[in-house]
């Protein structure tokens, strides 16, 4: 039975036709991810991605628009009572100079290219928003 909600906030760092993705060990298993996170009670949409880019990657962002927010119900992979609701913005990382993994659960980070034939993203509303930077970027 689904009793709780968890309301996610990620960004698609765009520089030369790539897009920033960490690489996080999450409940056991391997993940490639956008950066951000969850939205704590209190916080506004665009103030969480500036404090999980402050606390992960020690960086200031400059939020471009809106991207995608999820549309179909999804339940969490990794918690069968939680419902996800996905939010993603496109950003400019300011400060790159600055760049530091700051967060222990992150194994290291890539730029990863939008125009490769794959679709290198596990989960699912991130394969969605891959396949959508393809159609604006490319």
């Amino acid at each position: 039975m689904i009793d709780k909600i968890n309301i996610r906030v990620y960004a698609c760092a765009v520089k030369d036709k790539k897009v920033l993705t960490l690489f996080e060990e999450y409940a056991g298993e391997p993940l490639m991810k956008f950066p951000g996170g969850g939205l704590e009670f209190g916080e506004g949409l665009i103030d969480c991605l500036h404090r999980e880019f402050d606390e992960e990657l020690n960086v200031k962002v400059e939020v471009i628009e809106h991207f995608y927010t999820q549309e179909n119900f999804l339940v969490s992979r990794f918690r069968e009572n939680e419902q996800l609701l996905t939010i993603y913005y496109i950003v400019n990382i300011i400060n790159e100079e600055d760049f530091l993994i700051l967060d222990p659960c992150i194994e290291k980070t890539e730029w990863v290219e939008i125009d490769r034939p794959d679709n290198p993203l596990p989960l699912p509303i991130d394969k969605i928003v891959f396949d959508k930077l393809k159609e604006k970027f490319l």
